[in-house]
């Protein structure tokens, strides 16, 4: 799988111009879209998700007078910019494209993707975790179908803890102490590493409850003085101080040795993670473990999401019916099993409660059931999140902003005022209404 890419920090996408005055209206047509499948015809697909493909293939066997073309535009920004690119040109867009959901709302308001809810995904309501659901939503419309998510937890290397007898941390107190502990007993041994990422710090913004981003319409509100933001940056502004994050960015050639050797001892992501683990980690198979993302407070069981990404049919697709009908059977149909056997984690809430899925015992994770620890986090995100309609901008100032806490004597409260300033001054540069 290609989640590893998901929660890169974002490279400089470029601003995104959004025509605000051609806000998707959703689609031009209706009827059952299963006809338009055995009508035939060709469509462009334009994903880096490495299951696509073959979901294709499946497809097009089944309905044999359909082609579909799969192309690898990019990962990320590199495929948002190319796709931003031939909206404006009006030209080369793809009928459907893979869109992680914190850049959703961009190209849905811009008016690049369609409205499905006339093509059927608005009875789909229930047929997926509420996190991505909600995800692929904006305003009244709905702009793709959850292709997979990303539940968090905490993913730890027990070997690690068992070695210097320290328990393993539910609550974030515990954890702070345990990096403190770990750190202590071996100076090469970091609870974990981080040198500053959007997505992980808006994650933990929203486990903690914050809700930094508002968004009706072109309104928008960014707040990060709200108490979820104070509790992330109070609590991990101590590891920052203390020194005892790995300097090593995720993804990186250290990283992986890391996971490897035992100096980075947790990782709290999301659930597409076990894929990346046994392939880049192979020499460590047998020591990770899953727990439950460690708490605010004693018992309780919020959770946040981290990464995912849908498919989306482009408002510029000449065969929106068509490329509904494969996006169906590619998020809820046939090709799910497809994903799950290639090792994606699956949003819809039939796997993800099915007894298959949940007593699948991971050789990796010393056979541990870790699907249910996973699962059990799909159902405890916390609700109410949104992210901005230029989230893609504002990730890509990240580092700029809080990302300098990691490196000056800035501290990531001050980098979170920072931020918010930014962004709202870039928001009403592009025509949004920020406050």
């Amino acid at each position: 799988m290609s989640h590893r890419t998901l929660w890169r920090t974002a490279a400089v996408v470029g601003a995104l111009a959004l025509g605000l005055t051609a806000c998707s209206s959703g689609s031009d047509s209706g009827g059952d879209s299963t006809d338009a499948a055995a009508d035939g015809g060709k469509l462009t697909v334009w994903a880096w998700d490495n299951t696509v493909e073959p979901i294709a293939e499946q497809y097009m066997k089944e309905n044999p007078d359909v082609t579909i073309d799969v192309v690898n535009a990019g990962t990320g920004n590199d495929q948002y910019t190319a796709l931003q690119n031939a909206v404006a040109a009006g030209s080369g867009v793809p009928d459907i494209a893979q869109i992680e959901y914190y850049a959703l709302p961009q190209f849905a308001l811009g008016g690049a993707l369609a409205d499905l809810s006339d093509l059927g995904a608005s009875d789909l309501d229930g047929t997926f975790s509420p996190g991505p659901w909600n995800a692929v939503q904006s305003g009244d419309g709905i702009y793709g179908l959850p292709a997979d998510s990303g539940p968090m937890a905490m993913f730890y290397n027990t070997t690690v803890f068992e070695k210097y007898g320290i328990e393993i941390p539910t609550t974030w107190d515990e954890y702070v102490a345990a990096a403190k502990a770990l750190h202590a007993a071996d100076p090469n041994v970091y609870i974990t590493n981080d040198t500053g990422d959007a997505g992980f710090t808006t994650s933990m913004i929203w486990q903690a409850g914050g809700k930094p981003y508002s968004v009706k319409g072109t309104d928008v509100t960014v707040d990060f003085t709200d108490e979820g933001s104070a509790k992330f940056a109070g609590l991990w502004q101590q590891l920052i101080d203390d020194d005892l994050l790995a300097p090593i960015s995720s993804w990186s050639d250290e990283w992986y040795q890391g996971l490897g050797n035992g100096t980075i001892a947790t990782l709290t992501i999301g659930a597409w993670m076990p894929g990346n683990l046994e392939s880049g980690v192979a020499q460590a198979a047998g020591q990770w473990r899953v727990a439950p993302m460690p708490q605010w407070e004693a018992g309780q069981s919020a959770t946040a999401e981290n990464g995912g990404s849908g498919l989306s049919v482009t408002e510029a697709s000449a065969n929106k019916e068509l490329a509904y009908d494969f996006l169906h059977y590619a998020t809820v149909g046939d090709g799910v099993a497809t994903r799950i056997e290639m090792g994606g984690f699956p949003a819809t809430t039939a796997d993800l409660q099915s007894d298959e899925f949940l007593n699948k015992e991971f050789d990796y994770f010393g056979g541990q059931k870790i699907n249910e620890v996973l699962s059990q986090s799909a159902e405890d995100v916390v609700e109410g999140w949104q992210y901005l309609p230029y989230q893609v901008y504002a990730n890509s100032i990240f580092n700029d902003t809080v990302g300098q806490a990691y490196v000056s004597g800035t501290t990531l409260t001050e980098g979170l005022a920072d931020w918010q300033q930014k962004t709202i001054s870039y928001g009403n540069e592009q025509g949004f209404t920020v406050k």
